[in-house]
């Protein structure tokens, strides 16, 4: 078996590949830019490393040893800026891989339409010719809508289906497609190491039926027992409709501007260059590929931090969105992590939250008035968390001593909510992230997030201050001291 490296493992296809890689007896190494991340995933005979595919300094040793590459990097979520961000990272990547002599790299790029191809698929296109121009043999696999839980396309789908009994559509609802199921992708990825005849080769890849992009909403809403009626609009261009989505569902706007873009194009697999004549596989259809998806989220173990998607954060409901809207909150303390920590896990109960205190008993309030558990519950213990211990109305889901708290809301929501705070040493003291995220269910939760996204925004920044401000001032923990008001006071 030749060893492996994949670039880009924390990412959607990667996350999924790199385990059974190592099932099928790889030696595998899984590289990204935040290797913690990648550790945190706990897979088993999986060596981590950090590299950044723009950062060519990064690049020197993760290829050590190296006989296969997969590169699955894509910027597509860094904005307008993409292509080029995509281009020097493809350059640097191929230039260090012929360096230490790797034999092969695997990229995964786009199905590309006939005509003129939007930016996005322009963009993968053209990474692929600048690994080809390179030392190293390529082989590049063209893929289209896949399904699987987490799949931008596929996460579209969901939200609109669930979201909107009736679309209003525009034109690219006719379009062509050929999606392929996550299982089946990744199956011809495991098969091709070591396969491959010399020099570069190019395939397409699809599932075995030609749909519509109409087609591929209302089997989506037939597998899953719901009534959707589309209607097309001729006016609602690609552009209009990205910002629409935007509104609609909870898929960043910056990965579906760029997805919609190219659903103007029909896209489908070229016969000559289908590798189902080369690995025959018993392909899924799309509404098999759907059950599939479902049934992957459904066997899904709770994280040890919250993590895009997770079932388990979305309170094992495929009706709440796979992708949250958030707030993330970093601030810099003189004070040492120990002493930001000592004040992150005494949050709650008798201690308060720091910050616009009264705004949270509101809530409390609030939450008993529809039938939830408000703050009556309080804290096992003032300073002390385990993993199970309630906190007014969360839940601890993780904690790691001194590092993070992972806190998920039991209070009633229209979707599903995790608070996660994370304490990272910093060469003048201490680092603290706090992040907010939020699971809409449905256009109600969309309506929830939109509504008090502006409050969320001053609570959780004022929040963050605050816990910096104790910390940098020694406040004891527990010492009933009064918790800050300045949102109600304008301080």
């Amino acid at each position: 078996m030749p060893r492996v490296l994949v670039l880009g493992a924390s990412g959607y296809i990667g996350s999924h590949l790199v385990p059974r890689l190592a099932e099928r007896g790889h030696e595998v190494r899984a590289a990204g830019r935040r290797p913690e991340t990648l550790r945190g995933r706990g897979w088993t005979g999986v060596e981590t490393a950090r590299a950044d595919a723009l950062d060519p300094q990064s690049l020197g040793r993760v290829f050590d040893g190296i006989e296969v590459v997969y590169y699955l990097i894509h910027s597509m979520a860094s904005g307008k800026g993409f292509p080029e961000l995509d281009r020097q990272a493809a350059l640097n990547v191929r230039e260090a891989a012929g360096r230490a002599g790797v034999n092969r790299i695997i990229y995964l790029g786009g199905l590309l339409p006939r005509e003129a191809a939007s930016m996005h698929l322009a963009s993968r296109q053209e990474t692929g010719a600048v690994m080809r121009d390179g030392p190293v043999a390529v082989t590049e696999i063209r893929a289209g809508i896949i399904v699987g839980p987490g799949s931008a396309a596929f996460e579209v789908i969901r939200d609109l289906v669930y979201h909107l009994p009736v679309m209003v559509t525009p034109r690219w609802v006719d379009s062509l497609t050929q999606p392929i199921a996550l299982d089946d992708l990744l199956e011809y990825l495991l098969r091709l190491p070591g396969t491959e005849s010399p020099g570069h080769h190019t395939y397409n890849v699809g599932g075995p039926e030609a749909l519509r992009y109409r087609d591929l909403l209302t089997r989506f809403a037939g597998v899953i027992g719901k009534r959707l009626f589309v209607l097309p609009v001729p006016v609602l261009t690609p552009r209009l409709s990205s910002y629409w989505l935007n509104l609609v569902t909870a898929v960043p706007a910056n990965v579906a501007r760029p997805l919609i873009d190219g659903l103007k194009h029909d896209l489908v697999i070229d016969p000559q260059a289908d590798l189902a004549e080369r690995i025959p596989l018993a392909l899924h259809s799309y509404d098999e590929a759907i059950r599939a998806a479902l049934e992957a989220e459904r066997s899904s173990d709770m994280p040890a931090r919250w993590t895009e998607g997770s079932f388990a954060m979305r309170d094992y409901r495929p009706d709440i969105s796979f992708y949250s809207r958030g707030e993330r909150v970093e601030r810099n303390c003189d004070a040492p992590p120990e002493a930001v920590w000592k004040v992150v896990s005494a949050i709650g109960g008798s201690n308060g939250w720091y910050y616009a205190d009264p705004l949270w008993n509101l809530r409390g309030v609030l939450d008993r008035l529809v039938g939830g558990v408000g703050r009556r519950r309080g804290r096992r213990h003032p300073t002390e968390l385990r993993v199970g211990d309630a906190v007014d109305f969360w839940r601890v889901v993780a904690v790691e001593p001194g590092r993070r708290l992972t806190l998920l809301a039991e209070m009633r929501l229209p979707g599903t909510a995790a608070l996660e705070f994370e304490v990272l040493p910093d060469a003048d003291g201490a680092r603290l992230v706090t992040a907010a995220h939020f699971h809409p269910a449905g256009a109600a939760g969309l309506l929830y997030w939109y509504v008090l996204w502006p409050f969320h925004k001053r609570i959780f920044g004022g929040l963050a201050d605050a816990i910096v401000r104790r910390a940098g001032t020694g406040a004891a923990a527990g010492s009933g001291g009064a918790a800050d008001t300045g949102f109600l006071t304008g301080r």
